[in-house]
């Protein structure tokens, strides 16, 4: 499983969930923001997308699942430091974020082959901006980071491990003599010729290539921090810590429950919760996980223990995490639902990209006063859909038309997520209308 937030530099920046098809693929791609322009191979894989909703700002399509069942999250906008951005500057006319999916998924078969194709891509265009990707296939998960302008370094993460990146670079330990590292052709070269490493002892990527700022204390390392004492409670850690560590190991299975709270999370049970009891410097000391800008979130799960077919989930939510559902979504589909997929730009609450930013507006200002109702609404929406994907895994490989099934099931679920929601808005509307101040009445 790889899953990521997408957050836009502002609260709304509508999306959309498709399908993108061999033909629909460019064969020949210009990037709107850098103009670069490049050829793309012949041969391009059918993949799930959630692109921007509105035109004239390039795809941006962040994640998805390939007919091959290999997984692609990207990006995560990460930091840097002067020394490395000194010797391998970033490139005005390269890619960013905005391409990297489109350029990458459809070609690819495994996860360590879109890290393959991706260095490749970075190292012979180059890049304006800093971002870490995650890929995944039935076997592995790969954690890739680009570093100046030209240069990337990937590690694979352990079977029995976990990730936790915010938008700092994030990878420490880093051995280029392992089969489970990956990296730009001369990067130890640059280092050494560059004196990069302030170590004495150990390589580590994120000393080395990285930042260790006030605003990492403020911005990034909190983040990890919460989701590290939520999987690890015994971590006696802070949220400032600037070297909290990378691949981590719990004692427990991770669930998709799990991934979405720490995905969702704002400090709960902490001082530092915008909802909670502290005081307000404390409330706003930290940026949270979930947040006013979050557009999507996506849990990329490649299962093992069904047939192929149907192993890639595309598990999917729109709008801030506080108020919303994830759906597990097949993606071994030609269409996706209605609701999902024609994303307008102005507001539709009709539409599942901006029904839960109403119900986020409104439960921002009392949260308290909706936080139970936000949470059956949550339980028993996945409740239901997994329920649908329980009797679907049974039946699904009977079917003479499996996408155009897989279709309809998503559709259904898509359905239960827009009529839950809409019972939520109903029951907040509620509770919350008594509580207006515009109110009068014979007895005052």
């Amino acid at each position: 499983m790889i899953a990521r937030n997408e957050d836009g530099a502002g609260p709304l920046n509508p999306q959309k969930f498709v399908v993108v098809q061999p033909a629909d693929q460019p064969k020949h791609y210009k990037a709107v923001l850098s103009k670069v322009e490049i050829d793309l191979p012949d041969n391009p894989l059918r993949y799930t997308s959630t692109p921007d909703a509105t035109d004239g700002h390039g795809i941006w399509a962040a994640a998805g699942i390939n007919s091959d069942n290999v997984a692609m999250t990207a990006t995560e906008t990460i930091t840097s430091n002067s020394r490395i951005l000194g010797a391998d500057p970033l490139v005005d006319d390269g890619i960013g974020e905005e391409d990297i999916t489109t350029l990458t998924l459809p070609y690819i078969h495994s996860a360590r082959e879109g890290v393959e194709r991706l260095g490749a891509l970075l190292e012979q265009y180059g890049t304006y901006e800093l971002n870490a990707m995650a890929f995944s296939d039935k076997d592995e998960v790969w954690y890739f980071e680009s570093i100046g302008g030209h240069h990337w370094a990937a590690i694979r993460i352990p079977d029995d491990a976990y990730v936790i990146a915010p938008n700092r670079m994030n990878i420490d330990q880093f051995d280029f003599d392992s089969d489970d590292t990956l990296y730009a052709k001369d990067l130890p070269e640059i280092i050494k010729t560059y004196h990069m490493n302030p170590d004495t002892d150990q390589v580590n990527l994120r000393h080395i290539f990285g930042s260790a700022t006030i605003k990492d204390t403020r911005y990034n390392n909190p983040r990890a921090w919460y989701g590290q004492k939520y999987f690890n409670p015994e971590f006696e850690t802070t949220p400032i810590d600037q070297d909290l560590p990378f691949i981590c190991r719990t004692s427990k299975k991770i669930s998709i429950e799990d991934m979405k709270f720490v995905l969702s999370s704002h400090y709960q049970n902490t001082p530092y919760d915008p909802y909670g009891t502290g005081t307000e410097d404390q409330k706003k000391q930290f940026r949270p996980i979930g947040i006013n800008r979050n557009q999507e979130l996506h849990i990329l799960q490649i299962r093992n223990d069904v047939p192929a077919e149907i192993a890639g989930i595309h598990w999917l939510a729109f709008g801030p995490n506080t108020f919303n559902a994830i759906v597990p979504f097949y993606a071994n589909i030609n269409d996706t639902p209605t609701s999902y997929k024609n994303t307008t730009g102005d507001c539709n609450p009709a539409n599942m990209y901006w029904l839960p930013n109403v119900l986020a507006l409104m439960g921002d200002h009392n949260f308290g006063l909706y936080e139970d109702q936000e949470n059956l609404f949550e339980e028993n929406t996945v409740a239901a859909c997994r329920n649908l994907q329980i009797k679907t895994d049974q039946t699904a490989t009977q079917q003479s038309d499996l996408p155009a099934y897989l279709e309809k099931v998503n559709q259904q679920m898509a359905d239960i997520t827009q009529q839950n929601s809409n019972k939520l808005l109903g029951q907040m509307l509620a509770l919350g209308e008594p509580q207006m101040k515009l109110q009068f009445t014979l007895n005052d």
